[in-house]
């Protein structure tokens, strides 16, 4: 098995140092020098586009048949339900099979579910059960395709750039939040919902297109798990035994579950609180994507995953959703998004490249399953929570729970890293300004012989 240039001369160790780090820091956008990687990054800029068009388009079609914030939130947490159910098992089959042709199957599933829901809304016969059961069917697929497309990431740019092009992911999916909220916005208004998921099922020709002119020899060959009993309970244990992976993925499991819940809030917010309609709820979402973009390009820059850069962006994010649920005007509510995407890139940028790089690669694909799992089948839970909240004592209420167990989640899970990994925190003074610091305990002394 190799993890670098492909060569079987040179094995790979069965876990790897989470520390080791790139020999040179990466510029902020070397990955794309590879050619397999630049076709991949330039169809997701489409695909992407497309999918964040039918999430706004979704969202807004459902509160527009039925005008709950709860059946908004049932739409979220059965595009999401999937992966809570299935998605360990998705990891298992990733580390089986091979990562490109999965790739194909699983985009073209996504493709069709965006072609169906477009020709029901169209044609006047779509109801609201239709989309319930598009949004699973999308989420069925998700379960192969997520932990398949992170895994295929280290295999088209090898470790060295996997920092960077994990932060580059991020960042073309949040540029495509720029774009396709917007244009959401405009189709909904000017010619109705389905033309945005039309646009959806042919984004995927993009993705698909690419997949298909990339060059296998260029790839990172990495080896395929066979096939066998107990492999489930493997990747479980694995990530059991560290605690930077297992403490990791539960702060991403406390902030996707209760604060990541914007399609429940956001679309509550335009539509009950500010009355504002389609167009104010596409502007929360693309500002929300302006800071998000920024974030993934700092930590693109910034190459390195550190463990105190996860906690206070965490720490941030929970902070300044409570801060916006008080927020009493709409603009300022809608310039508070801007920080919040930012903080909330940090902590995905953070947790998912330091997951990744301190996981065997043969072991990625349940790692990352189980980290997606967490992350995004979260919302089955808490997506109808906070509708019922948002529904229950209003909007307001929601956004602010979501952003105080948050904020709590990462300091309680702050601390117990320093406590586990044997450090204290201190703050110093450098050039007039405060900076956290993480020091090692000194051990006690040993006693001396009498």
């Amino acid at each position: 098995m190799s993890t670098g240039n492909g060569a079987a001369s040179a094995p790979a160790p069965t876990t790897p140092d989470p520390t080791a780090r790139p020999a040179a820091k990466s510029s902020m956008f070397s990955s794309l020098r590879t050619r397999n990687y630049r076709l991949f990054f330039i169809g997701q800029v489409v695909s992407n586009i497309g999918t964040w068009m039918q999430r706004i388009a979704q969202d807004w079609l459902v509160l527009s048949l039925t005008g709950s914030a709860t059946a908004v939130g049932v739409t979220t947490a059965l595009q999401f339900l999937p992966m809570l159910l299935f998605g360990l098992y998705g990891g298992v089959l990733v580390d089986r099979l091979p990562k490109r042709p999965t790739l194909l199957v699983t985009q073209t599933a996504m493709a069709l579910t965006g072609l169906v829901l477009a020709a029901l809304t169209l044609s006047g016969h779509v109801q609201v059960w239709h989309v319930y059961l598009a949004a699973f069917a999308a989420g069925l697929a998700t379960v192969v395709d997520n932990p398949a497309r992170q895994s295929f990431v280290a295999e088209m740019v090898g470790p060295a750039q996997l920092q960077n092009a994990v932060s580059l992911n991020s960042a073309n999916f949040q540029s495509a939040r720029l774009v396709g909220p917007a244009v959401a916005g405009l189709m909904i208004t000017g010619v109705g919902t389905g033309w945005a998921f039309l646009f959806n099922g042919l984004s995927f020709v993009a993705p698909i297109t690419g997949l298909l002119m990339m060059r296998a020899r260029d790839l990172h060959a990495v080896r395929r798990a066979p096939r066998g009993k107990g492999q489930l309970r493997e990747g479980l244990a694995y990530v059991a035994g560290r605690p930077e992976l297992i403490w990791t993925i539960a702060l991403v499991g406390f902030i996707g579950t209760f604060g990541f819940n914007f399609p429940v809030y956001l679309s509550a917010f335009a539509d009950d609180v500010f009355h504002a309609g389609a167009g104010s709820y596409s502007l929360f979402n693309s500002l929300m994507a302006v800071g998000s973009l920024a974030g993934a390009l700092l930590a693109a820059r910034r190459g390195t995953s550190r463990m105190r850069v996860l906690i206070a962006g965490g720490v941030a994010f929970g902070v300044l959703e409570t801060v916006a649920a008080l927020t009493p005007q709409l603009w300022l509510f809608a310039l508070v998004m801007m920080p919040i995407g930012m903080f909330g890139m940090t902590v995905n940028v953070t947790a998912n490249s330091s997951v990744q790089m301190s996981t065997d690669p043969a072991m990625r694909g349940r790692v990352m399953a189980l980290y997606m799992m967490v992350f995004m089948g979260g919302s089955p839970v808490g997506a109808p929570i906070a509708g019922w909240i948002t529904d229950t004592y209003g909007v307001r209420a929601g956004l602010a729970t979501g952003g105080v167990i948050s904020a709590v989640a990462a300091v309680a899970i702050g601390l117990i890293l320093t406590r586990v990994g044997g450090f204290r925190v201190s703050v110093t003074w450098r050039q007039g300004h405060p900076k956290l610091c993480l020091t090692p305990r000194k051990p006690a002394p040993e006693p001396t012989a009498a």
